[in-house]
């Protein structure tokens, strides 16, 4: 029972001071791919830490379970985590409750898989209906697609064939290397499989609305990837050409204004912002050092879990 307290308060622990550690991390901005792989490497440590102290009550509390959990263990290893000392009904009631907790989070995400692929269907739909296909035509994946429309806009249509939807206003904006620019953005969404994070970190939010943790981890996971997806094109493209591109294309909506508003382009000028200050990247050492520190977090609900029984046997 002690151990899977242990866990529990650690996935406690890691939820609460984790999102507030990075949030005053200076390099998150500078460093956006490194920033995705701790965020993803702090909520699995969440998810791992609860997931094994849902086990060891589970074992706790049913001699059925901790039969199939031990089995192969020799005895000493039994008695070192203490699994019969009359804590049962606590036991059965964490198990119980981290269990419904984990049916719950995959319940969420395959609603949200549900969802995304429904939108998608509807807009591949909208897409047919707008530029049909001329006869003998085949779909060709990461083709580009031009629409007709007013209103400048741009976006990447995931799936089994994905393409970049532009319309005429946006091509008679963007100038220059402007339209390469904002492919490769759109193509790093694709390459680092951008949509798969909105999905984890959208379900975790959905399933749990109460949980800052999951509700950080859906914000940033939203922020990051843009900003990732920025220094993509901006590495190929230069970063007052994709600047420049992001403005043409969202000028007009009122997001550059002195009170932009809420919404999934609010952050834009802060966007903008950072592309023209061009900061320096961290350098290589310090990059390698945070992506292998972050690595180890999942790793320690792990050592806390195995640790009496590895003492048992040495």
């Amino acid at each position: 029972m002690s151990v899977s307290l242990a866990l529990l308060l650690l996935g406690v622990l890691t939820a609460l001071t984790a999102p507030r550690m990075l949030a005053r991390a200076e390099w998150v901005e500078r460093e956006p791919v490194v920033a995705l792989w701790v965020w993803q490497c702090v909520v699995a440590a969440v998810l791992v830490s609860f997931a094994l102290s849902m086990t060891f009550s589970a074992a706790a509390a049913w001699q059925a379970v901790r039969g199939q959990v031990f089995a192969p263990a020799p005895r000493a290893v039994v008695d070192a985590y203490e699994l019969s000392t009359g804590d049962g009904p606590w036991s059965a009631v964490i198990a119980v409750v981290l269990a419904a907790g984990g049916l719950w989070s995959g319940a969420m995400l395959g609603r949200e898989i549900g969802l995304a692929r429904a939108r998608r269907r509807q807009r591949r739909a909208d897409l047919l209906v707008r530029a049909p296909q001329l006869p003998g035509e085949e779909e060709a994946a990461g083709r580009l697609v031009v629409l007709e429309g007013e209103r400048p806009d741009a976006w990447w249509l995931p799936g089994t064939t994905p393409r970049l939807v532009v319309t005429t206003a946006a091509l008679r904006r963007l100038k220059g290397r402007q339209l390469d620019a904002l492919l490769a953005h759109e193509q790093g969404h694709a390459r680092a499989r951008h949509d798969w994070l909105r999905h984890c970190s959208g379900a975790l939010a959905a399933g749990f609305p109460g949980v800052p943790v999951f509700t950080a981890f859906r914000e940033e996971m939203h922020r990051l990837v843009e900003l990732a997806a920025d220094d993509v094109a901006s590495r190929r493209f230069g970063r007052l050409t994709i600047a420049l591109a992001l403005v043409e294309l969202n000028e007009e909506r009122g997001v550059f204004g002195a009170a932009p508003g809420s919404g999934p382009l609010a952050g834009l000028p802060q966007r903008v912002d950072r592309l023209l200050a061009a900061a320096p990247r961290l350098p290589a050492a310090r990059r390698l050092g945070l992506t292998a520190t972050a690595a180890l977090v999942p790793v320690v609900p792990l050592l806390v879990a195995f640790y009496p029984g590895l003492a048992a046997l040495g």
